[in-house]
């Protein structure tokens, strides 16, 4: 369907609490899906939880639990998280849903009925943490065990009966998919990274497993279970309904417009995945964009390392707009980043509190003061007024191809220029020493207004909560927030009541 954006979140694996990395991939997702949402697109965001595997099954042994019992209480937190983190999701898949389990078992018999799977014996390594298999040279000691050289994850040495997908039969198709779809794979680093794995050679893939019970069977041999990957990435297809369709999800959502991954999971994602798909006969995802991790002081969070960032506590303590917007401003997207709470206080005490929440508190006390919270009915436009205007109108595809790019960092940057904008406008202009000349006073009193209702939209997608708040100055709800409106001069309607509204942020000290 034209005008269709669909947006997906990793499905998290549900076998500890949410953390930082988890909550950080959703509220990206959830700023480009709202973004979107204003720019006049039907939009689908999806996320959910990855409930198969040997390490569910083993955490489930842990507690003394049947694994559904064990994941219904632990994809609880995870859906929980969604409204903690103010999502705008359309759905919440589950891999132990029927829905799901039919879309992987109709996707394993198309590729079985095109001769793409075969029966044969795997050995080799396999990370049970990782759900993954690893080749020797990607194996080391540490400690006296094998480990993965990427993850650090402890292997173990399986040998068994599997079914394998003729990965290597699709090298080739591949690097012309990413060669015919230059921005398949973004940012370019991880994708010169997929590139490279892949012209080093694929071997065929081993997607069965015998040596447990918890996952999806695989139809035409039930001592099999399908590879927990093949089952957790067909979620993107299962969400839509695939194959039914009844409410055309499919038709009108497929493919998807970008899948958001952490770089731990990009090679499932940008080789496994597509080639599942070509193999199939089904159009890959537009779009993987890999974003680096949210790091507990110079390492990856891991349960293992209990170094773990719960972002509800932090949250309790900040505010959820805060810890958005510190996100969204601060980690560089694409690469790594850390919660350091003298920039989070920062964040909130000089953008949020003094750039944004002063202006608006300022403007509006002139406006109740002088003129009655009455938009003013008189107005002409001059040079220093269409100055800080036009600045919209000028960036307004810029805008849009940064988003479209996923270049979060320099829209959130064009904000930050249009707050120092707007308030040195109304610095500049002086009000309060033009109250004998109305027509000027109303003038400035209406740009600074309109520059609040400007930046409060684009900052909707970041700080929805706070953003609704602003624009309730001006009457707009949620559902007329449009973005085109943006670079419209005369958008406010004279003579118009505004509102007044609470401090929007307290400054923290900084203990």
């Amino acid at each position: 369907m034209e005008n269709s954006f669909y947006i997906t979140t990793p499905i998290y694996y549900p076998s500890a609490k949410p953390h930082m990395g988890h909550a950080y991939s959703s509220i990206v997702a959830d700023f480009f899906a709202r973004f979107k949402r204003i720019q006049g697109y039907k939009v689908y965001f999806l996320t959910g939880t990855d409930e198969h595997g040997l390490k569910i099954q083993r955490a489930a042994e842990k507690k003394g639990m049947q694994p559904k019992d064990f994941c219904d209480q632990i994809s609880k937190t995870f859906y929980d998280l969604s409204s903690d983190l103010n999502l705008s999701n359309d759905d919440f898949i589950r891999t132990t849903e029927q829905r799901h389990k039919k879309a992987v078992e109709h996707l394993w018999n198309i590729l079985e009925k095109k001769n793409e799977i075969y029966l044969s014996k795997y050995k080799g390594w396999y990370s049970v943490s990782d759900e993954a298999f690893y080749s020797e040279d990607e194996i080391e000691k540490a400690d006296g065990k094998a480990v993965s050289k990427v993850s650090k994850s402890t292997v173990e040495w399986v040998e068994e009966e599997s079914y394998f997908f003729k990965l290597s039969k699709w090298q080739n198709s591949l690097l012309k998919f990413f060669d015919d779809n230059p921005n398949f794979i973004l940012p370019e680093t991880r994708k010169n990274e997929v590139v490279s794995f892949v012209k080093s050679g694929l071997k065929d893939l081993s997607v069965s497993r015998k040596s447990f019970s918890w996952g999806i069977k695989v139809p035409s041999n039930n001592e099999h279970i399908i590879y927990v990957w093949l089952d957790a990435l067909t979620n993107y297809l299962s969400a839509l309904n695939f194959p039914d369709d009844k409410d055309k999800k499919y038709i009108d959502f497929w493919p998807a417009s970008v899948h958001l991954i952490g770089k731990d999971i990009l090679r499932f994602h940008a080789v496994y995945w597509p080639a599942f798909l070509l193999a199939a006969g089904i159009k890959p995802p537009k779009r993987i964009f890999s974003h680096g991790w949210i790091l507990s002081g110079e390492e990856k969070m891991s349960k293992s390392k209990g170094n773990i960032l719960d972002p509800l506590e932090i949250i309790k303590i900040y505010g959820l707009d805060p810890l958005r917007y510190y996100l969204l401003k601060e980690v560089s997207f694409g690469n790594d980043g850390s919660i350091s709470k003298e920039k989070l206080i920062n964040c909130i005490n000089s953008d949020l509190a003094n750039n944004y929440g002063n202006l608006c508190q300022r403007v509006l006390s002139f406006m109740e003061r002088n003129l009655n919270l009455t938009i003013p009915s008189e107005i002409k436009f001059e040079n220093s007024d269409l100055d800080v205007l036009n600045i919209y109108k000028e960036n307004y595809d810029t805008l849009i191809n940064e988003i479209d790019s996923q270049n979060l960092n320099k829209y959130v940057n064009f904000i930050q220029n249009q707050l120092f904008n707007a308030n040195k406008y109304f610095n500049d202009q002086e009000p309060w020493k033009k109250k004998d000349n109305l027509l000027r006073l109303g003038t400035i009193m209406y740009t600074s207004l309109e520059l609040i209702r400007r930046i409060s939209i684009l900052l909707y997608p970041i700080i929805p909560n706070t953003a609704l708040k602003v624009l309730k100055i001006f009457n707009i709800s949620e559902n007329n927030i449009h973005f085109n409106s943006i670079y419209l001069n005369e958008f406010l309607k004279k003579n118009d009541k505004i509102n007044t509204i609470p401090i929007l942020f307290k400054k923290v000290e900084n203990d």
